[in-house]
């Protein structure tokens, strides 16, 4: 995600960062850096000349040339103008008092609005809420299907009318599903290959009829500008409330995400970050902007791990864990549990600080992590708690059972055991060898002379206590 924007944006503040005093020149050189850089990204230039100019007034203020940390405060400000220029208000969605909350979902065929509302519904369900799709878009001949399909999926009711009026089908649709009890009713509705009078006219009656409380563009990230145009076509028409954002995930660039609020005025509301129906997120400007600029995104990560995990299962790993014993049942659990989070790239970039010391991590294959699984659930359930009666002949079994090699076996048991020893330090009140785990080298061992200083200090502490 916005993987090209991140490294040039990082690269032409790296020269910052660590300086502890700033001059013009180098202001003016970073400066052109990320105009380049966002430019490339395919911004909008309106919104690029703008911003770099703030961020420019910011980094010459005399808060920033005489501050301790000069660097850091210019990437602050480059910070604050991304979560600005991304929209810093709430992205929550606004629910009627009385129900149903209508959610009308527009945009061009083709991108992913179908999918997007049944990513919705389920995003609803899980908050609780008692979702129901309508599927009004009568122009696409799979539109109905697909969406009944999804609805199957997700277990959320579909309502699938008669006829050729969208309107006619929106007004029976609310009709029976607020008389099914549903407190929240999302419409999918017609989109085409180009935004033109009819498809405006139709939103306009189906708008009309249905009220809603929330209407939510659905734009595809990776046409870039063109993203921007649709926006714009739609907001002269139909005054959306703000933005649903497809294929995030596959975006190395961003100009949509960081055009569409400066042009149109209206919020990036939800984004999808995957294709899997669960990979629909709430946007959040500032955790954007910390991704963009390598600071990670602690608080999506927790978010993340809180949904994937099992409360009870949870608890008695933690509890299995603090005991130091972490077998492969251990092992499989906490496997299952990350790959829940989603692609392991995503979920290793939102740590903070570990992009450049997991260099290359961010292109594990995925196919590659299955390999572990099979491992673990080609041993017998004596071998996954007890590993340690796996022996030579267990090994190549195992490698047999799994279509992998011995190696491939050894190098995970070797993996269990650092992870015992390191959960058995951990509980013991030891900090892990962080140096070790990242492929750092050790802290240099002190000097014979430090070490005898070390020791009269000790005793002269001891002397005087008993004084």
């Amino acid at each position: 995600m916005f993987d090209t924007l991140s490294d040039r944006l990082q690269g032409a503040l790296g020269d910052l960062r660590g300086r502890g005093k700033l001059d013009e020149e180098a202001i003016s050189r970073a400066m052109r850096e990320i105009r380049l850089a966002l430019l490339e990204a395919d911004v909008n230039f309106e919104v690029v000349k703008q911003f770099v100019a703030q961020v420019r007034e910011r980094a010459l203020g005399q808060e920033v040339l005489k501050s301790l940390q000069p660097g850091q405060q210019v990437v602050k400000a480059v910070h604050d103008e991304l979560t600005a220029l991304m929209g810093s208000g709430s992205s929550q969605l606004a629910f009627t008092g009385r129900p149903p909350t209508v959610i009308l979902l527009a945009g061009l065929q083709g991108s992913g609005k179908t999918t997007a509302a049944a990513k919705l519904a389920l995003l609803l369900r899980k908050e609780g809420r008692s979702p129901a799709l309508v599927a009004a878009d009568l122009q696409r001949p799979a539109a109905i299907d697909q969406l009944e399909q999804l609805g199957k999926q997700i277990q959320v009711p579909v309502y699938r009318g008669d006829g050729t009026d969208p309107v006619a089908v929106v007004r029976e649709g609310l009709r029976q599903l607020t008389a099914d009890g549903v407190d929240t009713i999302i419409l999918d509705t017609a989109g085409r290959l180009h935004v033109d009078e009819e498809l405006m006219q139709e939103l306009e009656r189906v708008r009309d009829e249905a009220k809603p409380a929330n209407v939510l563009l659905v734009v595809d990230a990776m046409t870039g500008q063109e993203a921007v145009n649709v926006a714009l076509a739609f907001q002269e028409r139909i005054a959306f409330d703000g933005v649903v954002m497809t294929k995030l995930d596959g975006d190395a660039r961003g100009g949509a995400a960081l055009s569409v609020k400066a042009v149109t005025g209206r919020p990036i509301k939800l984004i999808s970050v995957g294709e899997k129906l669960d990979q629909l997120e709430y946007f959040h400007p500032d955790r954007m902007a910390s991704r963009i600029l390598g600071m990670g995104d602690v608080l999506t990560l927790i978010e993340r791990a809180e949904q994937a995990a099992d409360e009870d299962d949870q608890k008695d790993l933690e509890a299995r864990m603090m005991k130091g014993r972490f077998t492969f049942d251990d092992f499989l659990k906490s496997y299952k549990m990350l790959r829940r989070m989603g692609p392991i790239q995503g979920v290793l970039k939102m740590i903070p600080g570990l992009g450049k010391q997991l260099e290359g991590m961010d292109e594990i294959d995925e196919r590659q992590l299955g390999r572990v699984e099979a491992i673990i659930l080609s041993m017998t359930p004596q071998e996954r708690g007890l590993p340690k009666v796996i022996d030579g002949s267990r090994r190549k079994r195992i490698a047999n059972g799994s279509g992998t090699t011995v190696e491939e076996v050894n190098r995970l048991l070797d993996a269990r055991k650092q992870m015992e020893k390191l959960m058995k330090g951990v509980s013991k009140g030891k900090m892990p060898d962080l140096g070790a785990l990242t492929g750092q080298a050790p802290a240099a061992a002190p000097q014979p002379g430090q070490r005898k200083a070390t020791k009269s200090n000790k005793r002269k502490k001891r002397q005087k206590s008993r004084r």
